[in-house]
């Protein structure tokens, strides 16, 4: 079978997070990505990162498998002529340029409509296309910070905390994949290309949906509350003997299984704590009871006591730990790649697992340009002394092949 975006061609001008996310997920599952960067250094995410051999950085070779790599002038008559020529062959252009940007250089979606009908023209940003925050620049901290995740995100008592991942441009990312999906499933019936708008902003309102449904309901400003949970009590992060523990109590039916393994069966009639809603009025009592009686004992000794109780429990690891994880083995979520210059690199598998058109990792990062003549030639059907021409005048970059 072919895989499901097989035949779907992904001019990517998108840079730094939320955009090339974005087109990955497209990617893994058979999109012909086109990665498109302006000559020089090319996106800046190319600077991010740990580096690696050869040259190159975790943070790009980690995030850009699977894609092809062109660079072009996009600035120079004969470079915009080329990015139109490309986006007539596309199905898709992805972008995360600051609003109106692209406009300022003709190449806006009012102008690929003009040679393409039918194009998806999907576009990122920190607060949208429209709206008085159009136009500021916006990268992940500033979204989490203007979304309200940073005021719920931190230690109980404390300062709110950036999340320990880019999420706001990660979530941006995946929500640009979603409508972009609809936008081909939309073409496929009809014909009809869209625009696609997708905001950072509510990509984070979307992840704070309950908080605000709460808020609304009884005019409680959410708090950073640490690993607990205002909904669910015990939902959190413990200490134990050896190493933290996380449990998760999500129903009465669990909580009534829970206080005998912890040596209180008692307080499953306390008025105190008989349901979740008195457990939330008494959160301290009932924490400081809990984590007495998870001190008594190691984590190893804790998770047999629980898992054979069926109640949610896991250990806080680090990424070391994750890594070695045995469910990570067993579902094969690293895959060992190799790069032309960065040599051997792990990286994170395929998310989303299929069972008959599976995703997969089919080629590394691209070196900038390193496919500018293989797309002209192969997507345009441009002879070998017309790419050398346009190399030659700067408009279009290449690389050596080492």
């Amino acid at each position: 079978m072919k895989m499901p975006l097989e035949d779907v061609i992904v001019l990517d001008l998108s840079h730094a997070l939320a955009g090339p996310h974005c087109s990955t997920l497209l990617a893994d599952f058979g999109a012909q990505v086109i990665k498109l960067e302006t000559p020089g250094a090319g996106d800046i995410a190319r600077a991010w990162g740990a580096p690696l051999p050869g040259g190159e950085n975790s943070y790009f070779v980690g995030l850009h498998r699977n894609k092809r790599g062109i660079s072009i002038d996009l600035k120079s008559a004969e470079g915009k002529e080329l990015f139109f020529r490309l986006a007539e062959k596309a199905d898709v252009v992805l972008e995360n340029f600051r609003p109106g940007a692209l406009e300022k250089l003709g190449l806006g979606y009012e102008a690929v409509k003009v040679r393409n009908p039918g194009i998806i023209y999907t576009s990122v940003s920190g607060f949208g296309q429209d709206g008085p925050y159009r136009d500021r620049a916006a990268m992940d901290l500033i979204v989490q910070a203007e979304s309200g995740m940073i005021s719920i995100t931190g230690e109980e008592g404390g300062h709110g905390v950036r999340c320990g991942v880019s999420i706001a441009d990660l979530t941006a990312g995946m929500y640009a994949a979603y409508g972009t999906m609809l936008a081909l499933r939309v073409k496929e019936k009809t014909g009809q290309g869209q625009r696609v708008d997708v905001s950072m902003l509510e990509g984070q309102m979307s992840l704070l949906n309950v908080n605000i449904s709460a808020f609304l309901a009884d005019g409680e400003l959410p708090v950073p509350m640490g690993t607990a949970y205002k909904a669910l009590l015990p939902y959190q992060t413990f200490r134990t003997k050896t190493r933290d523990l996380a449990i998760a109590i999500g129903s009465q039916k669990l909580w009534k299984l829970f206080c005998p393994l912890i040596g209180h069966p008692e307080i499953t009639e306390d008025p105190r704590f008989v349901n979740n809603g008195t457990r939330i009025v008494n959160r301290d009592a009932l924490i400081q009871l809990v984590q007495d009686a998870f001190l008594t004992k190691s984590y190893e000794e804790w998770e047999q006591i629980l898992l054979g109780a069926g109640i949610p429990v896991g250990a806080v690891n680090n990424l070391e730990e994750m890594l070695d994880h045995p469910q990570v083995a067993a579902r094969g979520a690293m895959v060992d790649t190799e790069h032309p210059r960065a040599g051997p690199v792990k990286l994170v598998g395929v998310p989303v697992k299929l069972s008959q058109t599976p995703g997969a990792i089919r080629s590394p990062s691209p070196m900038l340009g390193e496919h500018s003549a293989e797309t002209l030639r192969e997507v345009l059907g441009m002879g070998d002394a017309e790419i050398e021409r346009l190399m030659q005048a700067g408009v279009v970059h290449g690389v050596a092949q080492d």
